[in-house]
């Protein structure tokens, strides 16, 4: 993995930038898991909205999940051969992209291509995480920002629902 601000000598000093870096990734991370389980509440708006059946909704939610099963375990083949920044820059330009497409999307199928970037930009984002992580915390300090990240990871989803429901109440 190529993180362009670190060595294995420089990885104990953890110095400002890389605090800027991990912090980055921690709350992109946050924000692309988040949306995994943000269209749950929706789903039966959306169904109503595009009419379409409840097995044909639900692909929102399966073709995400598939996707990222795919291509998280591809993101270690990328990191061997990109840089951080370019893998970063990737997944949210995938990510937001995604979210555009789905934002302005006329039709059911525009939504779930949408989705579909969405989810490619977030099985790229969980392991660079990890990695990056893994590369500049010091080992005495690993632990500690693992769970950091563990937490986010988890928290994210749980809230989603919540936030999801928030936003339908608000806006029609």
């Amino acid at each position: 993995m190529r993180v362009e601000t670190t060595s294995n000598s420089h990885a104990s000093t953890n110095t400002t930038s890389e605090k800027g870096i991990i912090l980055t990734l921690l709350i992109a991370t946050f924000v692309v898991i988040l949306n995994e389980t943000i269209m749950g509440v929706a789903l039966p708006r959306l169904q109503a909205e595009f009419q379409v059946e409840a097995s044909t909704v639900q692909w929102l939610t399966t073709a995400y999940l598939l996707v990222m099963a795919v291509l998280i375990p591809t993101t270690g083949f990328l990191i061997q051969r990109f840089s951080t920044r370019t893998l970063f820059l990737t997944a949210m330009g995938l990510f937001s992209f995604g979210t555009l497409t789905a934002a302005a999307a006329p039709g059911f199928e525009v939504l779930l291509v949408g989705r579909i970037f969405q989810a490619s930009g977030t099985a790229l984002m969980l392991p660079l995480l990890m990695t990056v992580i893994l590369v500049l915390v010091p080992m005495e300090r690993r632990g500690a920002m693992m769970s950091t990240a563990s937490m986010v990871i988890s928290v994210a989803p749980a809230i989603g629902p919540a936030i999801s429901g928030l936003i339908i109440q608000a806006l029609s």
